[in-house]
């Protein structure tokens, strides 16, 4: 994802390198993979994988997994990521409610909280609550005193070797157990999710829909000075598709669309995300279908966000799919993507209608146009947090090198 599957024999890209062999142990799992493998897969020399190997295993991140047949000479030694060498904080900030996760290199959730928010608040409130919970996620002092926590390292020094567990964290719905984490050490960022628009290299909101307030108010950087911690701001619709284009089975173009409190999309075209030259890029829900439609809280008028909503609040689930359903034929047929994705909470309360009703929709433009079978159509539902989840990927993304960014990123 925006990054060359190769290798280079320098020792200017040893980074490079070293997080293509790390994504390739990522990618193996439990079962592994040999170096001669990963020499195969990123055209690396077998003493460059090596040393690079070597390297991780000093630093925690890669350890021995067994060994493996060999087609002639001795067994082939296995490696293996360690998932809790690191960890990345995601943090969904929807207009009602908090999301947060704590993950580890591997994407898997070790900890999770969730409470209500009020997004229209004065934004060092908001602030506030996003700290206490990112510490209390942690483990560690809400608040106030989460700036307390030690900035983190990307790497450990070498030859620190693996770290040890220090923390203990309570897990959603845990009626006050708590599983060993790893020290804050391990930390190495905050992915915040939020609604747009927003400008994600300097982590600045605009003018978020039905909350001018936040026009122009420094999230990143608020939320660094209160932890401690590196923080990486995105739309949380971006973050969804990035989560999602991380764990997908193949490759392809996508648009992920999510109906919650509010609607937008996040598109990963060409292998990356595309944001756009300004970051405006998925700005779904306000694209106009009615000319003379309702008053859109954006000041627009028929855009697909208020049309739906207003057939979720009156129970219309059928419209609400069917307005969904047009603004998703309408990308379908723009982008020619190869398939769509719904999510949200919204959707997540009845799915299997939903995907129902757009795939009407989208069945029928196809034959109308005559483009052949419809894209595929899938949801998200059940299928954990992805909005926080992918917040999370903000931060671990770049350390496997899937930057995962485009459009002028």
């Amino acid at each position: 994802m925006n990054r060359s599957n190769a290798g280079a024999n320098l020792p200017t890209l040893r980074s490079h390198n070293a997080a293509l062999v790390l994504d390739l142990l990522r990618v193996a799992g439990e079962r592994g993979i040999s170096r001669l493998e990963l020499a195969e897969r990123t055209g690396l020399t077998p003493q460059a994988v090596s040393k690079i190997t070597a390297r991780l295993r000093a630093d925690g991140l890669a350890t021995e997994a067994g060994h493996r047949a060999s087609t002639g000479g001795k067994p082939r030694t296995v490696l293996r990521l360690v998932p809790d060498a690191g960890h990345a904080v995601g943090l969904h900030l929807d207009r009602d409610e908090l999301t947060v996760v704590l993950v580890d290199l591997a994407g898997t959730v070790v900890a999770s909280r969730r409470t209500p928010l009020d997004f229209g608040a004065p934004a060092g409130e908001v602030v506030a609550v996003a700290a206490g919970e990112v510490g209390a996620v942690l483990g560690g002092p809400a608040a106030d005193s989460v700036a307390e926590f030690p900035h983190p390292h990307p790497f450990p020094e070498p030859g620190a070797g693996p770290r040890t567990s220090a923390a203990s964290v309570p897990g959603e719905g845990d009626a006050g157990g708590a599983a060993p984490v790893g020290d804050a050490r391990t930390v190495l960022g905050i992915g915040v999710a939020v609604p747009g628009p927003l400008d994600h290299r300097g982590g600045v909101l605009h003018r978020v829909t039905g909350f001018p307030q936040w026009d122009g108010y420094p999230l990143q950087d608020a939320l660094a000075a209160r932890t401690g911690l590196p923080v990486v701001v995105d739309k949380d619709t971006n973050a969804a598709a990035l989560g999602l284009a991380l764990r997908a089975d193949g490759p392809g173009d996508f648009a992920y669309l999510h109906l919650g409190t509010g609607l937008g999309a996040g598109l990963f075209l060409g292998g990356a995300l595309h944001r756009g030259a300004r970051t405006g890029a998925g700005e779904f829900g306000h694209q106009t279908v009615s000319l003379d439609g309702p008053l859109c809280s954006c000041g627009g008028r028929g855009c697909i966000e208020a049309l739906c909503l207003a057939a979720v609040a009156d129970g219309d689930v059928a419209e609400a799919a069917r307005v969904l359903g047009t603004g998703a034929a309408n990308l379908v047929g723009l982008l020619d993507i190869d398939r769509v994705v719904l999510g949200g909470r919204t959707v997540g309360a009845d799915p299997d209608a939903y995907v129902r009703g757009v795939r009407a929709v989208i069945e029928e433009r196809a034959r109308r146009d005559g483009t052949g079978a419809a894209v595929p159509l899938v949801t998200t539902a059940g299928a954990g947090r992805p909005v926080a989840e992918g917040a999370a990927q903000l931060v671990l993304a770049p350390v496997f090198g899937r930057v995962g960014s485009g459009g002028g990123a």
